[in-house]
């Protein structure tokens, strides 16, 4: 072994993506001295992406207190990479996780739209947004008030609109906030997204997610209407029907919120993050990938970390070191996956409490494996 790329996905809640690196790392250069090993610690844009993707390009964090979903003043964190990138999950501003309790009607992304303000006036010009985890179905419009974009009902009057009040939206002025639009549109927006809902019906943001944030039938009825309304007035406003571009309808629409305001580009998370991370100039010259997971399922090959890796790695052998796996062998014999449990021989709640003890002896199957090819 010469080159191995580690590019594992974290164990979520149980160990770091950085953390899976680092023990599987430790074990490849133990057994091959001379092996150059490219860690990238990785994400899909979900959860944890902020932190993979400093500690595998470098980079910092930084805080700002921005508005929870609720109203209430909270701390949330972004990075921006050595390479001038701000990385972003709207989850940790405007996440399910950062309300008390659930508010599908009231609650909005103005924090996530704090967050993108401060990056800007610290210079950053290309951001990395993952959008997954959100709390809201306001259609992005709380971020782009506070962008400086103004809503304004029947009477003139400025509003922020939530999910409820989409439907008091009767013009978008979009002239007032400035020398911030030409930051705006001086920057490149990507937006991780590995959704394809439209903004709106039966597959959309309110039917679909809407539940999981706490709607009620009736209330998913009165949101979706909603964003039908919104989706109206940015066609008269932009001249532009966002609401059947696939993922406009990821995150209670904010999907559609970023392309209309920021110009944004939806990709797919994982393989937004790769692109990032240089990942097909390191592939050239490897002679191995290892990649992991906490459970390895028919979803790891649907847009999540592996399937990316899989679809970039070309003749590269890629083997995942994972906590449990419940595909059929064959199943992967044909996708060509050789893969390692740390569960192997004991029950998933084992290998769980603790999680290194096993993953290194799982990395070290891996490396016995490693000497017979």
């Amino acid at each position: 072994m010469k080159k191995v790329i580690i590019a594992p996905d974290s164990f979520k809640g149980v160990l770091t993506a950085k953390e899976v690196t680092d023990i599987i790392a430790s074990e490849v250069s133990s057994a091959f001295p001379g092996c150059e090993i490219i860690k990238m610690p990785i994400a899909d844009g979900g959860e944890g992406s902020v932190d993979a993707i400093l500690s595998s390009i470098g980079g910092t964090k930084h805080k700002a207190t921005v508005l929870s979903p609720d109203g209430r003043g909270i701390s949330a964190y972004y990075g921006i990479a050595d390479n001038g990138a701000a990385i972003m999950e709207m989850a940790l501003s405007s996440g399910i996780t950062r309300q008390n309790g659930l508010h599908p009607m009231t609650s909005n992304t103005y924090g996530f739209g704090q967050l993108i303000l401060d990056a800007l006036r610290r210079g950053a010009r290309e951001f990395m947004l993952g959008i997954g985890g959100s709390a809201t179905t306001d259609g992005g419009c709380g971020m782009a008030a506070a962008l400086g974009i103004n809503f304004k009902d029947d009477a003139g009057n400025d509003f922020i609109p939530s999910g409820e009040t989409l439907e008091k939206i009767n013009t978008i002025d979009t002239t007032g906030n400035g020398d911030l639009s030409k930051l705006i549109s001086e920057s490149k927006f990507t937006v991780m997204c590995d959704v394809d809902n439209p903004l709106f019906g039966e597959n959309g943001a309110a039917y679909i997610y809407g539940p999981q944030k706490g709607a009620n039938p009736e209330q998913v009825k009165i949101l979706d209407k909603g964003l039908r309304h919104y989706s109206a007035v940015l066609l008269k406003t932009f001249d532009k029907d966002f609401s059947n571009i696939p993922g406009a309808g990821a995150a209670g629409g904010l999907g559609a919120g970023c392309v209309a305001f920021l110009g944004a580009e939806l990709k797919s998370g994982i393989e937004a993050i790769l692109g990032l991370c240089d990942f097909k100039k390191h592939i050239t010259d490897a002679d191995l990938v290892i990649t992991g997971e906490g459970k390895l399922d028919s979803q790891s090959f649907q847009g999540k970390v592996l399937s990316g890796i899989l679809r970039e790695a070309g003749d590269v052998p890629v083997w995942s070191i994972c906590g449990v796996s419940d595909c059929d062998k064959e199943f992967l014999r044909k996708k060509g996956l050789t893969v390692f449990e740390a569960s192997e021989g004991i029950t998933a709640e084992e290998s769980i409490n603790e999680p290194e003890k096993y993953l290194r002896l799982a990395a070290k199957r891996a490396v016995q494996t490693m000497f017979k090819i």
